[in-house]
């Protein structure tokens, strides 16, 4: 009964979009008129009531109860998480969440200490708004709920079958309903810091939360289970030999600038070729070569020309 309501509600709604779309509609958004009128009343509601209970739990409640608090429903949303990893066909993320779970309700009191974290056991958020995006089903317009925020037709719909997955809408009334409570607060108060943000930072807060949201959902559902994209190969497709990135054979790595010998005919000065560059020859261009029986270049005279020679003692 409760379904065919909320079908029946999101019938209305579609029919609604008649009236309320205008020329100036966007792709992906052609509800907007419709949808900023909901997204204001919300915003107004949240200011109004949800904002102030917020800080005032914020307030009074100790940090380590408030997360506490929020493990324990962080916790029970890893039965929704499970759920949907199977049906997605993700095992490694199931049996994952699965040993996430078991650890955090056995040895975390009921999932109030969260000891698979530092265990290196992650937590994969997943919806069942996702599950029908990865067989296929299109996310559909984008539709602000009331008092739930941004959505689209896909996981609204994902929104009403996740409800059933989780184990307090099975409770009494009472409990189920002071659950929920304390659920809404306490997820209210982890994101106060994102609101501040959001009125700091956005000019129109309807367009940064839309865009933000489908951005999100479009990362969410193409990142898991997606290959891994390759480096880019930065090396020269001229040596073929060498390994992508490295530099080619007798060449300066990249960056690196070349230094050459002016003297050297253009080699460049260590790089690579095992015969030396030559030396200039600075010897005197008046003194003969002799001297040097092997016939090389003799030594450099550095006397005063003035000077006379010394002569050499006659033998006897």
């Amino acid at each position: 009964m409760k379904m065919r309501t909320a079908a029946l509600a999101m019938l209305a709604a579609g029919l609604m979009s008649a009236c309320a779309t205008g020329p100036d509609r966007k792709p992906g958004d052609p509800l907007e008129p419709m949808n900023r009128v909901i997204f204001n009343v919300n915003d107004k509601v949240d200011t109004a009531v949800a904002v102030p209970i917020a800080k005032g739990y914020q307030k009074v409640t100790p940090q380590p109860i408030r997360q506490a608090i929020s493990n324990f429903f962080s916790n029970i949303g890893d039965l929704d998480n499970l759920a949907n990893s199977l049906l997605q066909l993700h095992i490694t993320e199931a049996a994952e969440t699965l040993m996430r779970f078991t650890m955090n309700t056995v040895f975390g009191i009921g999932g109030l200490l969260d000891f698979a974290t530092p265990a290196g056991l992650p937590k994969h958020r997943q919806d069942f708004g996702l599950t029908l995006g990865r067989w296929g089903v299109p996310s559909g317009p984008y539709l602000v709920l009331p008092l739930f925020g941004p959505s689209s037709f896909r996981d609204s719909i994902g929104f009403a079958v996740d409800f059933r997955f989780n184990p307090i809408h099975y409770l009494d009334w009472e409990p189920r309903t002071a659950l929920y409570g304390v659920q809404f607060v306490s997820v209210r108060s982890d994101l106060l810091g994102a609101t501040n943000l959001l009125q700091q930072a956005a000019l129109d807060k309807y367009s940064f939360v839309r865009d933000a949201y489908t951005q999100q959902r479009r990362a969410l559902l193409r990142g898991a289970g997606a290959p891994a994209q390759a480096l880019p190969d930065y090396g020269d497709s001229e040596d073929s030999g060498a390994e992508p990135g490295a530099p080619a054979s007798g060449a300066a790595p990249a960056g690196v600038p070349m230094y050459t010998d002016p003297g050297a005919g253009g080699a460049p000065a260590g790089g690579g070729n095992d015969s030396a560059p030559a030396l200039p020859n600075n010897s005197d261009p008046d003194s003969s070569s002799g001297g040097n029986s092997k016939g090389g270049a003799a030594a450099p005279d550095y006397s005063d020309p003035g000077e006379a020679a010394p002569a050499t003692a006659a033998p006897q």
